[in-house]
């Protein structure tokens, strides 16, 4: 699979822990022989269901957490309390060295501050953002769109670097030499949009002339398009990202549930859906959730994977297997010697100006 690597696991965070967790690292340790796991919890419970798994038998060691922070934690008093979490000590072990990344299950908005806090931000990076693989008719199946939410603001700068960022995931994750960037907007015409979206075009029009960058910029996208395969990468701030995401998931629960009754409406309808089971299946596979399961927090001086709440042991694993994959590629030091390449095209000036905004 690759050299050996150390991922850090928060079983403690999620619907569903710790059962769907160490249950989704049974599924990664049977694939991939090259990774050990610090995993951080309630040892005691930990320990029970680990002495059922035998596949881990030498490739873990439990780090107990007397605390956990709770799905409904707020960010600022996680932050402020969570030091004694299993959230709080998987990130330490990716800040010290002792692992490659760090994966959790837990509250989104505290393992996004306290990732802040104990990682720190990348340098030039002001805002990090968090990347989520999107099923797409492309060559690979899928692109990559960020923020879906670290962050409601962005201005230009912020977006030309989520280019960057996304760029380096997209090479990693699907294998793209050079991935096709667009900026999400309320049209694909030049003219339109708000000054940031239209002034991020501009810079990364600047980055791709220069001949130093590592994607190609496709200029504006609508969201509808956004799953037509014509881009790799789709940039956006976190507050319309995470609009199009909960929209797009609501949107396919909606056909999931209407298409489901109306197999079930009439006999004659479940003969058709007797017929039509295996390309169901085929299409229930293809647009499975859980398989492309893991928000990347990109821009930061460390590597975190942030599995689905509710996900299940193969969502789980799925988020352990993403995170691996980004370990071995090496992507945080990528994204750093990018993003220095990218502030020397565009301009220090340029690409630092914030007007007074804060992470």
């Amino acid at each position: 699979m690759g050299h050996e690597i150390t991922l850090s696991v928060d079983a403690m965070g999620g619907d569903h822990a710790p059962d769907s967790v160490i249950d989704g690292l049974v599924k990664v340790a049977q694939d991939d022989p090259d990774i050990r796991f610090l995993i951080h919890g309630d040892k005691a419970a930990v320990e029970k269901l680990l002495a059922k798994k035998r596949v881990l038998d030498g490739r873990f060691e439990i780090r107990h957490a007397e605390d956990v922070v709770a799905m409904e934690d707020k960010p600022s008093l996680a932050l402020r309390r969570g030091r004694k979490s299993s959230l709080w000590h998987a990130l330490e072990s990716v800040r010290d060295g002792e692992a490659s990344a760090m994966v959790s299950a837990g509250n989104t908005g505290a393992m996004m501050a306290m990732a802040l806090f104990c990682l720190r931000p990348a340098k030039g990076v002001d805002r990090p953002a968090i990347a989520a693989l999107w099923p797409s008719s492309g060559p690979d199946q899928h692109c990559i769109v960020l923020d879906m939410g670290a962050d409601i603001r962005a201005d230009a700068s912020d977006l030309a670097k989520y280019a960057v960022m996304g760029s380096e995931y997209a090479r990693a994750a699907l294998k793209t030499d050079r991935p096709r960037v667009s900026v999400l907007n309320v049209g694909t015409e030049e003219t339109k949009g708000r000054p940031e979206v239209k002034e991020a075009a501009e810079l990364l029009r600047a980055m791709e002339a220069s001949g130093k960058s590592t994607f190609s910029f496709n200029g504006f996208i609508e969201a509808n398009a956004i799953t037509t395969g014509v881009a790799d990468v789709v940039v956006t701030d976190g507050f319309t990202g995470n609009v199009a995401l909960k929209s797009a998931e609501g949107i396919a629960k909606f056909i999931g549930d209407h298409l489901r009754g109306a197999f079930e409406h009439h006999w004659t309808s479940r003969i058709a859906a007797l017929f039509s089971m295996a390309a169901l299946r085929r299409l229930k596979r293809r647009i499975d959730p859980r398989r492309v399961n893991g928000g990347v927090f990109l821009g930061l001086d460390g590597l975190v994977v942030k599995s689905h709440g509710s996900a299940d042991a193969t969502g789980f694993a799925a988020a352990v297997e993403l995170a691996a994959t980004m370990s071995r590629e090496d992507v945080i030091n990528r994204i750093a010697g990018e993003l220095e390449k990218s502030l020397e095209t565009a301009g220090a000036s340029a690409m630092n100006h914030k007007d007074g905004a804060e992470v």
